[in-house]
């Protein structure tokens, strides 16, 4: 019987030659990543007061990204502490404010396909999208594994997501995903992974991709993972990762899925999430003409260079609408300098967009992107939680960064392909 990529990379990572679901099986960690808010304040405080080191300072990665940019007591306290426990256990790969981290983790050269990697945040599936299996977990869990290096697993059971025709211009990975968190709610998958495959992913460009796995996360999926092709080899390479084996690390033939799932791109419209979950997707079409105070481009979801690129097109020429604000923050410094060096940069400031600094930020409703009181937002983000991106009053809907930007020049949920 054949296995699935995942199947493949839990066997390897725990010395079996084969694994099915249910299996539970212990597997060697390859790559740990914490942020600022998940690692050395809680299970960094944690292994300090056992006295137990860190089992391999070569496979730890701590990026500051959520508390950064931020003036106040609480964040500076946070910066702190990072800091302090990164400098006196000598951590090897500490990244400070430079964005994301679940785009900083690739852009970095620390993923390549093939590794069992764990990260303290939910959306560390995004490198599912290098053919890496990547889960998130608590802070119990980070603690153990930075103490021994591996982990428990019960072996998931995978859905084969396939996307069928040809996405329409306008209509991308983040519409793909709504459609189906609207299709099959937030734990439309729980504790099964789920691997995106067919002609409309094979067609996005990398970097789109890692939306998928990214809101892999708002499906309920153990993981997220797509098989990597040339184009994943490639993006690599540009991000100093050498000798990618991407052969390997593919799904069989005759591999197993408890479920197969079509999505039809030859027909999928522009989608948008209402207030207050994700899982309330659908058509632009049934949220036009809703009056917007704020349009956001953040997050590791949607300010990736491909991101700002979607918004740039729309945007050349036009100008935010009166009355709209149009914040955006670059994933990463490199991304926006990459931006910057192309243009792009400057058709969104033209435009009318207010750039803000790398970090989590608005997404989690902190800085300058922070929703006021009652206001309505739509955002390129991943979750539209009562309360997540601003006070419990504000309303955030959800959306690709194609339909954020025509929202921003429209001052009301739009239709980009209205605009492109």
């Amino acid at each position: 019987m054949g296995q699935t990529i995942s199947e493949k990379i839990l066997a390897r990572a725990s010395g079996k030659e084969t694994v099915k679901p249910g299996d539970i099986v212990t597997c060697n960690v390859d790559l740990a990543m914490v942020h600022d808010s998940s690692g050395p304040r809680t299970s960094g405080k944690k292994l300090d007061e056992l006295g137990v080191p860190v089992w391999d300072m070569d496979k730890l990665v701590v990026i500051a990204d959520h508390y950064v940019n931020l003036d106040t007591p609480e964040s500076k306290n946070v910066q702190d502490i990072c800091d302090a426990w990164c400098e006196a256990h000598k951590v090897k790969h500490f990244i400070r404010n430079q964005g994301i981290c679940h785009i900083v983790l690739p852009q970095e050269g620390h993923i390549r396909p093939g590794m069992f990697c764990v990260g303290a945040d939910s959306h560390s599936t995004t490198a599912g999208a290098f053919g890496a299996f990547m889960v998130g977990v608590g802070a119990t869990e980070i603690t153990g594994v930075m103490a021994t290096g591996d982990i428990w697993v019960r072996v998931p059971e995978n859905v084969r997501m396939e996307v069928t025709g040809a996405l329409k211009p306008g209509v991308v990975a983040k519409d793909v995903i709504l459609k189906i968190c609207g299709d099959h709610g937030i734990m439309g998958f729980g504790y099964q992974v789920v691997e995106f495959c067919g002609d409309g992913v094979a067609a996005m460009s990398a970097q789109d991709r890692m939306t998928l796995t990214n809101m892999a996360a708002e499906i309920g999926a153990k993981t997220g993972i797509i098989a990597p092709d040339a184009k994943t080899t490639e993006l690599l390479k540009a991000w100093g990762v050498r000798g990618v084996n991407a052969d390997d690390w593919q799904s069989d033939a005759d591999a197993v899925y408890a479920k197969r799932i079509t999505v039809d791109g030859d027909t999928l419209s522009p989608q948008v999430a209402a207030p207050s979950s994700p899982e309330n997707a659908d058509d632009v079409d049934n949220y036009r003409n809703v009056k917007l105070d704020q349009a956001y481009l953040g997050a590791c979801t949607g300010a990736k260079l491909e991101d700002l690129r979607m918004a740039a097109e729309v945007l050349k020429g036009k100008k935010v609408a009166a009355g709209t604000r149009f914040l955006v923050a670059p994933s990463t410094i490199k991304m926006r300098e990459l931006a910057a060096a192309e243009g792009t940069m400057k058709i969104l400031e033209d435009a009318g967009a207010i750039i803000l600094p790398s970090g989590c930020g608005g997404c989690i409703g902190l800085g300058d992107a922070r929703l006021a009181e009652d206001a309505v937002g739509i955002s390129s983000t991943n979750r539209n939680f009562v309360g997540r991106a601003g006070p419990k009053s504000s309303k955030l809907y959800l959306a690709s960064p194609y339909t954020v930007a025509a929202s921003a020049v429209a001052g009301q949920i739009a239709d980009p392909r209205d605009m492109l």
